[in-house]
């Protein structure tokens, strides 16, 4: 670009965008094709990952029905793709007074430093880095439960999960007492979708090999909620739908028990009971990391979350925006009033299209759009072949409970939505036929 006046270069305008999650990816592909790709700006995205992979898919990873390596999005070559450059690395720090963001050093499995930190210059700043697990304190929590908030967590508990079953199975071969026991902390969205999928991945694994283990006999499976009911967030038909399905799989279901205390023992609740436990999962609440407490003064709330005006506008900073779970966004509209965007995949992905026209707004200086959440629905998987959740919208007038081999379907489509908000359609319905094609070849859930 070369300035008329001047008759000298101009550095296009900067847009960082941190975080490249169920949100921030499709930013960056979305401003790289319609900005960066014309010279209009220069899009950086900034994760500390080398790969992607959709988050709301983690249980399937923890249970075994997806291999994380097989659906991972490598950064690199999508920036390639859509003109946009991706930097690796956390961020450390941020100076607002110079518009510089310090990200830290990458190191290799052995400790070796790959990268130094850098400093990363921007115009505009997105912050879009997602939540991590809330364990508000209780003992024992980070020391023997595990959260599903990465990659690397999911496939951690997944070789625990296969490491107990053939335990289990050795033990029945000798001819002692078998015995599995998972306790899921957290009956929301997470904990009933990775219950739901361990019973049956477990089911599917014993045809592999696990002659003697018995599923339904040997694993049990108790999902804890100190809630009066499971789905806390969701509506009240969906939350009974979903207790009933549980139950058909033999799901152990316990409300208003709160735990106070997690050691190698088990599970310990207010009440006095110890549920004896070989995995723990936590998945009882989230917040925002506590890195953005940290972050020049921006404001954040109570759960860390960075507090944004109506056009995702940090308070304190207009140059600095915040979508996604990281967020604290006000919901517009009636009967809202004090209320916050919930934190949802579907809010990240609309919010993640509004700032698409932000920016252009922006570089024209134009006014900024509000961002209005329309909500949809929810879903919940509950295996491979089953879901609950609802619609919401005009062409229904309301609310209307979905559920069965439809809704599991529903909730496939999502995952296919946000692969196309990346790779395009037809890439998405090549990759969709070719995995179809392989599924003969391949065991039906990860074995290792």
């Amino acid at each position: 670009m070369i300035d008329e006046k001047a008759g000298l270069p101009t550095v296009p305008h900067r847009i960082v965008i941190v975080g490249g999650g169920a949100g921030g990816l499709p930013l960056a592909t979305a401003l790289g094709d319609k900005l960066g790709r014309r010279g209009k700006a220069a899009i950086t995205l900034v994760d500390r990952a080398e790969t992607h992979v959709w988050k709301p898919l983690l249980h399937e990873v923890a249970a075994g029905r997806m291999d994380a390596a097989a659906h991972d999005v490598d950064y690199l070559a999508v920036a390639y793709w859509h003109r946009f450059r991706f930097r690796q690395g956390a961020v450390e720090s941020l100076n607002r007074a110079h518009r510089e963001l310090e990200v830290g050093s990458v190191v290799d499995d052995d400790g070796r430093q790959i990268l130094p930190a850098r400093s990363i210059p921007y115009d505009t700043l997105i912050f879009c880095i997602g939540s991590t697990t809330n364990d508000f304190g209780i003992p024992g929590v980070a020391a023997h439960a595990i959260s599903l908030d990465t990659p690397l967590d999911a496939e951690r508990f997944h070789r625990r999960l296969l490491a107990a079953a053939v335990r289990a199975d050795g033990e029945a071969t000798d001819g002692r007492p078998s015995r599995v026991d998972i306790v899921i902390i957290g009956a929301g969205a997470t904990g009933v979708e990775l219950a739901a999928e361990i019973r049956q991945t477990t089911r599917t694994h014993a045809l592999y090999g696990l002659d003697k283990l018995d599923p339904a006999r040997d694993i049990h499976l108790t999902l804890l909620e100190a809630a009066p009911r499971i789905l806390p967030q969701l509506g009240e038909r969906i939350a009974k739908a979903a207790t009933e399905l549980l139950g058909r799989l033999g799901i152990v279901v316990r409300t208003g028990e709160r735990v106070v205390a997690v050691d190698e023992e088990g599970v310990h609740t207010a009440d006095g009971t110890t549920l004896r436990a070989d995995l723990i999962v936590w998945a009882a609440g989230i917040q925002a990391p506590p890195l953005l407490a940290q972050l020049d003064g921006l404001e954040v709330n109570r759960a860390n979350q960075l507090v944004v005006t109506a056009t995702l506008q940090t308070t304190r900073d207009p140059d600095i925006f915040a979508f996604g779970d990281c967020a604290a966004a006000p919901w517009l509209g009636r009967d809202k009033e004090g209320a916050l965007v919930p934190p949802r995949a579907q809010a990240a992905r609309q919010q993640a299209a509004l700032l698409v026209r932000t920016m252009r707004a922006r570089l024209a200086g134009a006014p900024l759009p509000e961002f209005h959440f329309r909500d949809f629905g929810s879903l919940v998987s509950l295996g491979e072949l089953s879901a609950v959740g609802n619609l919401m919208g005009r062409l229904i007038g309301g609310s209307m409970l979905i559920q069965g081999l439809i809704a599991r379907a529903m909730y496939a489509s999502l995952y296919k939505l946000h692969q196309a908000s990346i790779h395009g359609y037809f890439r998405v319905m090549l990759d969709t036929i070719g995995r179809f094609l392989r599924r003969r070849m391949e065991p039906r859930i990860k074995l290792h």
